[in-house]
């Protein structure tokens, strides 16, 4: 009897020709005599590597996202989720943005002794933090490393603003944090779903929380009066394009008050990644799904371009963008924007500590 494949988000360890990742090609003769020789695989598992990085805030100055200044307290996902545009970031350390993504991670628990020090530093000009611009900030492993907590208490100490986006309905245990800052107008969520379908979600998410726990969490947070934004990133034509209008509904419903959406985007490493999971998954659609991608994105599998990247071009891209706002005006979201305050901002009181 065969062992049931880990749940996972990548079919295989894509490789990476931009960097020193060995090239490598599958014998076809020899994998279909390693069971029998070897005995069944052994169950991959996740490993955690602690990453002592000099600074822990990251700059932005991409016209196309709405932050200028971030924090990402491990590298890697478990939630395995096949789109993310984060993957190629493991071949930077020689590792796969397939399987390795999700199951090789680092992280980062000088975060909050880091962060203390640099909001220390005279001059520093206060501006909102986003927590979860790359990998989320409230994966299974935050539940033992808590580096994510502590970057909250220390925002929350010092009146700091804060934006979070994530797929985790574990975020709610922070809400003795955040309810707090958002009274001060410091504190804003984005709750990304992506599919309302089980079977979907679990296949393009593996490791993320069911969306009903998702939508659950934002009506913890709307109902602690934090700010809730839904996130419908990524819309995946011909996959969950169709959900547009009911997730619209069902956010508002659970009370968000705003909500955006980014058709799918493909960067490096992530196409062959992407294509090899629609040939396992969906085989009966993938050329319908890949020829949309390619009309929304110029007639390829990915559009890097300033101002496009994040909203797509063409018939495709102005149909959902008009789908889209017709949903939330008939839902009452994106009436209002949500300003963050930076004027309550004080530093850190007493000494800096250790921080490694």
């Amino acid at each position: 009897m065969k062992q049931a494949r880990p749940v996972r988000g990548a079919t295989l360890n894509g490789e990476s020709r931009r960097f020193n990742l060995p090239q490598t090609e599958a014998d076809g003769d020899w994998l279909d005599m390693r069971e029998g020789i070897d005995g069944i695989a052994p169950k991959l598992r996740t490993t955690v590597t602690v990453e002592t990085p000099r600074t822990i805030i990251s700059r932005n100055a991409s016209p196309d996202v709405p932050f200028e200044r971030s924090i990402n307290p491990y590298r890697g996902c478990e939630h395995g989720c096949i789109y993310c545009f984060a993957r190629p970031s493991h071949a930077f350390h020689d590792l796969s943005p397939g399987l390795d993504f999700e199951s090789k991670l680092f992280a980062k628990p000088s975060a909050a002794a880091l962060l203390r020090a640099e909001l220390s530093k005279p001059g520093y000009a206060v501006a909102p933090m986003a927590l979860g611009t790359n990998t989320d900030p409230y994966q299974p492993i935050e539940s033992d490393w808590r580096i994510t907590r502590g970057i909250i208490e220390v925002l929350s100490e010092t009146d700091h603003p804060l934006t979070i986006t994530t797929k985790s309905d574990r975020v709610v245990r922070d809400l003795d944090l955040l309810a707090p800052m958002a009274a001060k107008g410091l504190a804003a969520v984005a709750m990304s779903i992506t599919s309302l379908d089980p079977k979907v979600a679990s296949t393009v998410e593996p490791r993320a929380p069911h969306p009903e726990r998702r939508l659950a969490a934002v009506r913890k947070l709307a109902d602690a009066g934090v700010p809730v934004y839904v996130s419908i990133a990524p819309v995946i034509p011909a996959i969950t394009d169709h959900e547009i209008e009911h997730l619209i509904a069902r956010a508002a419903e659970a009370g968000a008050t705003r909500a955006f959406f980014i058709p799918v985007r493909l960067p490096h490493e992530v196409a062959p990644l992407f294509r090899a999971w629609l040939d396992e998954h969906f085989p009966d659609r993938a050329g319908k799904v890949m020829a949309t991608i390619a009309s929304l994105r110029g007639g390829k599998d990915n559009d890097p371009n300033f101002f496009t990247r994040m909203q797509g071009q063409g018939p495709w891209a102005d149909l959902l963008g008009t789908r889209f706002r017709i949903a939330c005006a008939k839902h009452g979201l994106n009436r209002e924007r949500v300003a963050l305050r930076s004027d309550l901002f004080r530093a850190p009181r007493g000494p800096q500590g250790e921080l490694f």
